[in-house]
């Protein structure tokens, strides 16, 4: 059985190595047009700011692919005959599949603005992108970024780390509240702008951008104002990575459609990870998944699927959860915690905020019957596993909050904030008055774990 893979992403490199676990026959090919090897795309920022080596951010070393028998092509590939079972790459080389497993990942949103293809104007997604921003830096007195999401944020930390100035240009009122809460937006803003010093514009449009016919110069707000740069940051978004697939017969909508199980409309042929999109998300779940962690559960998923030829595994992620970093500040979450907390149906909040405003947490649930809907913290590291139990059981707010300590990550070394939360909840709800349980660190969480918490 002939497999190719394209795309050398977390989701397609896990489909290579789980096919491979559970295949000895297989023969699997790995194409990609940006590196030889696969990386942690996560890490490009680290690399720009000097914490890291490229070679750092390879999890496996050169030699690792031919060990497990996985070929890996450079190449970049511009069509797809379905029907005759081939890729195709802007060399003409043809490569022929018995399997093929489409993870093309994403690629930054344009949105026609002019002068968006002058030189000194992308995003900060692929490896060509940190290497174009490297060989431009020298020359950059003034940067712009357009877009106020993660990889946003993440290009404005970069930029502050060799004291290029930056303006950010966010459309929203307040910085990523499409996603946050207000108190955690607010504390956001706070920290970009006051904190850091980058000149954050909220409630601002990118208009226009201007050059020479070759160079970016400046850009135009939707206010008018002119703004002098050498590079241009487009971080407003990205989307799946199909323009090449969009006269083929594969269904496609936003992204590639899929069932649970990865299967698009066109037989043998599977997708997953940020190009991907579901017929039926799981509840709870977005139709587009662009996170790292789900794409390395869909590479599973795909692996075991073709490595079976049963295609048996369905999608089922539980609750939701992530995790993120504004400069100082890091951010979980798990479970539900909408922006528009007051909008929802039956649903209050606790919420608590550290003078230094650097820390918070934020909790949801359900008054009518109490049950635990989701946790945003900052600034304070909780473990994963806990949460995740409770929220797949059902837990009530007064369970968690009586054991919150034992989420604490590293409450030996670290101050514990949660009977801040146990007080808010207490005032807020005098009749069902909650004393938090004594907890032993690392201990208390295994015995929560231990017994099926």
């Amino acid at each position: 059985m002939k497999v190719i893979i394209l795309g050398n992403g977390v989701t397609g490199i896990t489909a290579a190595r789980t096919i491979r676990q559970n295949s000895e026959h297989a023969e699997i090919t790995v194409i990609s047009g940006e590196t030889d090897h696969f990386f942690s795309r996560t890490a490009l920022m680290y690399i720009y700011m000097g914490h890291m080596r490229f070679q750092d951010t390879k999890p496996y070393e050169d030699w690792f692919w031919d060990k497990n028998r996985i070929n890996l092509k450079r190449a970049w590939i511009s069509k797809i005959d379905f029907e005759g079972k081939k890729l195709i790459s802007d060399q003409s080389e043809e490569f022929h599949y018995d399997k093929l497993v489409l993870a093309t990942g994403s690629v930054p949103n344009k949105f026609g603005w002019p002068g968006q293809d002058l030189n000194g104007v992308h995003g900060m997604y692929s490896y060509q992108d940190l290497e174009r921003l490297e060989n431009r830096s020298s020359k950059i007195k003034h940067a712009v970024i357009v877009g106020g999401g993660l990889i946003g944020i993440e290009l404005a930390e970069m930029l502050h780390s060799r004291h290029i100035p930056v303006t950010f240009l966010v459309r929203e009122t307040s910085f990523w509240n499409n996603v946050l809460p207000p108190q955690e937006s607010e504390m956001i803003n706070r920290h970009i702008n006051a904190q850091h010093g980058i000149d954050l514009r909220l409630n601002t449009e990118l208009f226009e951008i201007r050059g020479d016919g070759q160079e970016v110069q400046s850009v135009v707000t939707n206010n008018g104002e002119e703004i002098c740069c050498e590079f241009v940051g487009l971080t407003a978004g990205v989307r799946p990575n199909i323009d090449f697939l969009k006269e083929t017969a594969l269904q496609i909508d936003r992204g590639i459609m899929i069932d649970r199980s990865f299967i698009t409309n066109i037989p043998d042929v599977y997708a997953g990870g940020d190009c991907a999109q579901f017929h039926n998300p799981p509840e709870g779940r977005r139709p587009v998944e662009q996170v790292w962690y789900t794409g390395k559960m869909h590479g599973e998923i795909i692996g075991k699927n073709i490595a079976s030829g049963k295609n048996y595994q369905s999608y089922d992620p539980g609750p939701w959860f992530n995790s993120a970093k504004f400069f100082d500040i890091e951010y979980q979450t798990y479970g539900w915690v909408p922006p528009n907390i007051h909008d929802q149906e039956n649903m209050d909040e606790i919420y608590w905020e550290h003078s230094d405003g650097m820390k918070s947490i934020h909790l949801t649930f359900r008054p009518s019957d109490w049950k635990f809907l989701g946790i945003n913290s900052f600034g304070i590291r909780y473990r994963h596993q806990l949460f995740d139990k409770w929220l797949r059981e059902e837990r009530s707010i007064q369970y968690v909050l009586r054991n919150l300590k034992a989420a604490n990550f590293d409450p030996e070394f670290f101050k514990s904030y949660e009977d801040h939360c146990i007080k808010n909840f207490n005032t807020k709800y005098p009749g069902e008055t909650v004393r938090s349980e004594s907890s032993k660190g690392l201990k208390s969480f295994l015995n929560l774990i231990k017994q099926g918490a």
